[in-house]
């Protein structure tokens, strides 16, 4: 059976590097090296400075490359590293469409950032698409969606901005860590280039920082390593093994944590206190359909709104359970306060436009009973 019949499941254990050639070792070596020995100058070898290229971080890009069916995969040593070497595609004079509801660190670096650079961006509410075309402009050169959106989980369909970018000349992005290639395949869906804050699910153990990015062509996927190099953006050997790991148990991890996210999302939808919950598996999302056309599952994310920023700070005062903390997609679960962490960035009234309101919580289900998450949740929710 060839690697491309093979079900992700599978994948996700064999990859191609996953066992060392030269050893037979079951995990890809760390090549902890900086430079590599010549023993021809007039034949070097593939690897000559660990910036331009490692083994280890080889074995880690050519993975997620797999994964999400591309061309070609890029480490970087966080997500934003990420997402900031890609937006150096562009150039000065260019204009950007993006998720209004975009994390908050993206918001700050297309606000303040490549905004001194002359570098313009329209935020637009994705699930109008309407609203995406009528941003065109003269120099619009990108598409940058993030699907669902962080913290509200709205849905962008993918497959019809992808689309009309092409029609239009347009560069099209996605940030996948919500759903990660698991549940969702953005380069199959005609998207020119995914990125990954692989600190989240496809690391999922709040112990690495990473972030990836893979081209659908040859073309991008020389422009992004020639960026990767001249910035020198690139994850350490170490840390390249670290997420490795973390990724082979990807499927069982988002698996669980999906059939226990469902189940929170129901039980704080019957209550009365909760001003609004945010999940696109529940019934009333108003972006169910476009999720399960283009997505295999819904996550393992649910925001929820209980009335206000005092009573929010008093939950997340009392829970037991749950980190209280920056970040998401942990085998630990992580209850979240985006007007004080992620989108902290975001001026507050720029925040009230997109719905990230004072009282809104965002819950990262992990690995732990849901029966015990929710009943934790419940005397928090009580003495709140």
């Amino acid at each position: 059976m060839s690697g491309q019949e093979r079900k992700f499941d599978t994948k996700l254990l064999h990859f191609g590097t996953e066992v060392d050639e030269a050893t037979g070792a079951s995990s890809v070596p760390i090549y902890q090296a900086s430079t590599f020995h010549h023993h021809d100058i007039f034949n070097p070898p593939v690897h000559d400075y660990s910036r331009s290229g490692n083994p280890t971080r080889q074995a880690l890009e050519d993975y997620i490359a797999v994964l999400e069916g591309g061309v070609r995969g890029f480490a970087y040593s966080t997500g934003m590293s990420a997402i900031s070497s890609t937006f150096m595609l562009l150039s000065a004079g260019d204009h950007i469409i993006v998720t209004e509801d975009v994390y908050g660190g993206t918001y700050r670096l297309l606000t303040t950032i490549l905004s001194r650079m002359n570098i313009e961006t329209t935020f637009v509410d994705m699930t109008d698409l309407d609203a995406v075309k009528a941003a065109l402009k003269p120099n619009t050169k990108a598409v940058y969606m993030e699907t669902p959106s962080n913290p509200t989980l709205k849905i962008t369909d993918i497959g019809a901005v992808a689309e009309w970018a092409k029609e239009k000349g347009l560069l099209s992005i996605v940030d996948n860590t919500f759903m990660t290639p698991y549940y969702q395949r953005p380069l199959e869906l005609g998207v020119d280039i995914v990125l990954h804050s692989a600190t989240k699910f496809l690391g999922g153990h709040s112990d690495v920082l990473a972030g990836l990015a893979v081209a659908g062509s040859e073309e991008l996927a020389k422009q992004l390593k020639y960026l990767q190099n001249g910035l020198g953006t690139v994850l350490g050997a170490q840390d390249s093994w670290l997420l490795m790991r973390g990724m082979k148990t990807l499927a069982a991890r988002m698996a669980h944590s999906e059939i226990s996210a469902r189940k929170l999302a129901d039980w704080l939808s019957s209550r009365d206190d909760i001003g609004a919950v945010y999940y696109p598996g529940l019934p009333e999302h108003p972006g169910r359909e476009v999720q399960e056309k283009q997505s295999t599952g819904y996550g393992a994310v649910v925001s929820f709104d209980v009335g206000s920023g005092e009573r929010a700070k008093q939950l997340l005062s009392r829970v037991k359970l749950p980190l209280v903390a920056v970040s998401l997609g942990a085998v630990e679960s992580i209850l979240s306060y985006p007007a004080m962490m992620s989108h902290a960035s975001m001026p507050a009234e720029v925040r009230a436009e997109r719905g990230i309101t004072d009282g809104l919580l965002r819950f990262s289900v992990g690995l732990e009973d849901i029966d015990d998450l929710i009943a934790d949740l419940e005397q928090a929710l009580q003495n709140s």
